[in-house]
């Protein structure tokens, strides 16, 4: 769901580093799955993304 809304929105990965503080590469981690984001690195990402953390949650875990 990270990848898709991101692209709804037609943010770029570099864009949604830079409203995050995160790098792109790990936010790409997080989108392939290979690596847990804390509940902070969620509830940032879902602000950036303007998208309710809780849903951002149930389909990242």
């Amino acid at each position: 769901m990270l990848k898709q809304a991101r692209e709804e929105k037609n943010i770029t990965l570099q864009r949604l580093a830079e409203l995050t503080g995160m790098s792109k590469g790990h936010l790409s981690r997080i989108e392939n799955g290979e690596t847990m984001p804390t509940i902070l690195t969620i509830e940032r990402i879902a602000v950036a993304l303007r998208v309710d953390s809780k849903k951002l949650y149930k389909t990242i875990v």
